[in-house]
């Protein structure tokens, strides 16, 4: 689940006291701006915009994949805290609705139509491969499920981080579904999976007071 910043959201490359740049805090930001913009992150023109060489910006960042997963795993949790405000209710009714916002929030991301026009093959091997944005966002819905639990508002079968890993696998499944042969997004089938995921267990085998790391 991989999206975008809320459009309020100013992306600033941070600077030490000297004006140089920050490291490998700076490199991201400066990156992430570029996605944002809709542009194309090139490393040579990155390493140039910091002033610093090729070789350094590789020992801040890794490879150009890994700066980009840690791009998109950036704006991932930026969108979902944007999807996440003002959502009401409880329970399974509230994890839907958050995940509702979140997935048709994604879908309609320019910056990330315009990543996925440009390399497609690359956004799926990030986005639906287990790797940074697949950890974001199963940490995040972790939490939200676990604080669903705590509250006494929800039952589950499962580990709390199994199941988040279950819903994003989902949700990743359906949500881009167009990437993937078919015709376009699937959002509504995937609510109605995660749905059947979220389903009170009874008293038998369910988990009530687990915390997000499935213990």
């Amino acid at each position: 689940m991989s999206g975008l910043a809320a459009p309020d959201d100013r992306v600033r490359p941070p600077s030490s006291p000297s004006g140089r740049p920050a490291g490998p805090a700076a490199a991201l930001a400066a990156a992430s701006a570029h996605y944002l913009r809709g542009e194309p992150i090139d490393m040579s023109a990155l390493a140039a915009e910091l002033g610093v060489g090729r070789a350094t910006l590789y020992r801040w960042v890794g490879s150009r994949e890994q700066l980009l997963g840690a791009v998109l795993g950036e704006m991932t949790e930026r969108t979902y805290r944007v999807a996440a405000r003002g959502v009401g209710g409880s329970g399974a009714a509230r994890i839907l609705t958050l995940l509702d916002r979140f997935m048709r929030a994604v879908v309609e991301a320019e910056p990330l139509k315009a990543f996925t026009e440009r390399e497609p093959r690359l956004f799926i091997r990030l986005a639906t491969m287990p790797g940074t944005i697949e950890d974001r966002a199963t940490e995040l819905m972790a939490k939200e499920l676990q604080a669903e639990i705590d509250r006494g508002e929800l039952r589950v079968r499962l580990p709390t981080r199994t199941l988040a890993q279950a819903i994003v696998r989902v949700a990743d499944s359906f949500m881009y579904a167009h990437y993937l042969g078919g015709n376009r997004p699937e959002i509504d089938q995937a609510l109605e999976v995660v749905e059947l995921l979220l389903r009170p267990c009874g008293t038998s085998g369910c988990r009530e007071s687990q915390d997000a790391s499935g213990r």
